[in-house]
C-alpha cells in the first residue's frame, strides 16, 4: 500500500471550535499522526459540545441546526447520552483520522508530560484565544527550547500582535470584521434575517492553516529549521473578498450587498421551482447563453422586448425579468430546470438541502460518502475526502476519537511510560480518559 503524503509526521494539537479542527482534519487525512491533547477537567469551547452534559430539552428532534443556535445542540440520534462529548455532531464532522489523549496541561506535572510529547513531534498546532498559551506558559519561545525544530502554528482570530490581539472572537465576528457580513446579505433585509450559522471564515482559515503547515514542513525538510507561524484568521479570509477591497483602494467605492444577483450578469439569481421550497440557481454570462435561455423558455414574447434586449437593459430591469423567468421555473422540478438549461450551455443547478446532497447522484457515483463505525455513535455515512489522489489515495482510516481513547498508545508507545508512572499520573488525574469524569469535574 502506498505511503500517505504526510505519513511519519506527528502533530500535537489543541484545536477548538471549527477552524482548527478543520485544519487538523485535512492534515490527518493526508496521513499525519494528529494527536489531540484534551482534558477531563476543562471542557473545550464548543469543540465537543456547547456544554458537558446538556439537558435533553436542548437537544432537538426536528429542525437540526449546525452546531447550535440559541443553546440548541445536535447529537447523534437526537440523544446526548452518558458521554455527550463523544456524540456531538460537529466533532464527528471534523474528528476523523485523529487520536485523543487527555493531559491536564494547566498543572506543572501535566505540562511536563505535554512537553515530552512535543519534544518527539514535528508540529504543535493550536487555535485558541491569543492569551491561552501565554497563560499556560507554553508559547513558542518555551516549546522551541524543548524541540528546536518544532513548527508551531497559532491561529487566534486577529493574530498574535496588534492592539486588538486579545479580543474574544468567533466566526460571526470574523465575518463582520472581514466585510463578509456586509456583502453577503439581501439589500432589502436586515442582517439578522439573512445570515447563516455556517461561517465561511472557519473553513477558509482552516484550509489556510493546513497549507501553512505544509509550507513549513517543506522549509524544514530543506533547512532543518522549525519556525513560528502567526496566522490571523481575519487576514486569511479577507482576500476571499479581495476584489471588493481593491475596488475601494483603487476607486474609493464601497460595494453594496447584491443578494443573489451579480454586478454585471443578468439574469443571475435563485428562482422558485415546482414543489415545496424548491429552488434553482441560474447565471447568464453572455448573449449566447441569453439566447439559449430564451429558446428553453419557448422564445416567449417578453424575451423580444426592448427592455431585455441588451445586457445593460437586463441589468436595469431585473425585477420584471425575474418574474417572467420564475413563472417558467415554477412549472418544473429544480433538477428538470437544470437538465433543460444545461443543454443550452447555461450555468445552472438546483439548490439542495442536506438531505438532497446526501442522496445526490453525482456524489453517490463518485463514492464521496464513506461508512464509519464509532463506539458511541454507531455506524453512519460521513462526508469523505476533499480530493482524490491517484498515487496516494486517502480515506477515513479512523473514526473520530472518543475522549482519551488513545491514552495507552500515546503514554506507553509514544512516550514510553511505565505502568507505574501512568498509574501515578492517573491517580492525580493529570492524565486519563472519560472513564474518570464525574459530574463535579465537567
Amino acid at each position: 500500500m502506498a505511503k500517505l503524503p504526510l505519513e511519519g509526521v506527528r502533530i500535537v494539537a489543541l484545536p477548538v471550535v471549527f477552524a482548527g479542527p478543520f485544519a487538523t482534519m485535512l492534515l490527518a487525512d493526508l496521513g499525519a499522526e494528529v494527536i489531540l491533547v484534551e482534558s477531563i477537567h476543562h471542557f473545550p469551547t464548543i469543540t465537543r459540545g456547547y456544554m458537558p452534559r446538556p439537558p435533553q430539552f436542548l437537544v432537538p428532534t426536528t429542525g437540526a441546526t449546525f452546531g447550535g443556535s440559541g443553546g440548541i445542540q445536535t447529537y447523534v440520534n437526537h440523544w446526548a447520552g452518558d458521554r455527550p462529548w463523544d456524540r456531538f455532531i460537529m466533532f464527528h464532522a471534523l474528528g476523523r483520522n485523529k487520536l485523543s489523549c487527555c493531559i491536564d496541561i494547566t498543572r506543572p506535572q501535566g505540562a511536563e508530560v505535554f512537553k515530552r510529547l512535543v519534544k518527539i513531534s514535528d508540529v504543535f498546532f493550536e487555535s485558541n484565544a491569543a492569551d491561552t498559551m501565554e497563560k499556560l506558559n507554553l508559547t513558542y519561545d518555551v516549546l522551541k527550547e524543548v524541540n528546536p525544530a518544532v513548527i508551531y502554528l497559532s491561529m487566534p482570530g486577529l493574530g498574535c500582535s496588534g492592539p486588538h490581539k486579545y479580543c474574544s472572537i468567533f466566526g460571526a465576528q470574523l465575518q463582520a470584521l472581514a466585510g463578509h457580513t456586509w456583502l453577503t446579505r439581501y439589500p432589502d433585509l436586515d442582517y439578522t434575517t439573512t445570515q447563516s450559522l455556517i461561517f465561511h471564515s472557519d473553513a477558509a482559515s482552516g484550509a489556510t492553516a493546513a497549507f501553512a503547515i505544509l509550507c513549513a514542513l517543506r522549509y524544514r525538510k530543506r533547512t532543518g529549521k522549525g519556525q513560528f507561524i502567526d496566522l490571523a484568521q481575519l487576514e486569511s479570509v479577507i482576500p476571499h473578498l479581495g476584489e471588493a477591497i481593491m475596488d475601494y483602494t483603487m476607486n474609493g467605492r464601497v460595494q453594496q450587498p447584491l443578494g443573489n444577483r451579480h454586478p454585471f450578469m443578468a439574469p443571475h439569481g435563485v428562482y422558485r421551482c415546482l414543489g415545496e421550497d424548491r429552488w434553482v440557481a441560474i447565471s447568464i454570462s453572455s448573449e449566447e447563453e441569453w439566447r439559449g435561455l430564451c429558446r428553453a423558455l419557448g422564445n416567449a414574447p417578453w424575451c423580444k422586448e426592448e427592455r431585455f434586449s441588451t445586457p445593460l437593459n437586463r441589468l436595469e430591469n431585473q425585477d420584471e425579468m425575474d418574474k417572467y423567468i420564475e413563472e417558467w421555473t415554477c412549472r418544473h422540478d429544480n433538477y428538470e430546470v437544470m437538465y433543460i438549461l444545461q443543454k443550452e450551455g447555461i450555468a445552472v443547478g438546483p439548490v439542495l438541502d442536506q438531505r438532497d446532497a446526501f442522496h445526490d447522484a453525482q456524489l453517490a457515483s463518485r463514492g464521496f460518502f464513506e461508512e464509519v463505525s464509532h463506539r458511541e455513535a454507531g455506524t453512519h455515512l460521513y462526508p469523505g475526502m476533499l480530493w482524490k489522489m491517484g498515487k496516494t489515495p486517502i480515506s477515513i482510516r479512523k473514526p473520530p476519537p472518543c475522549l482519551g481513547e488513545h491514552n495507552d498508545y500515546v503514554f506507553k508507545e509514544v512516550l514510553g511510560m511505565s505502568d507505574d508512572e501512568i498509574t501515578e499520573l492517573e491517580k492525580d488525574k493529570l492524565i486519563g480518559g472519560d472513564e474518570y469524569i464525574v459530574e463535579s469535574i465537567f
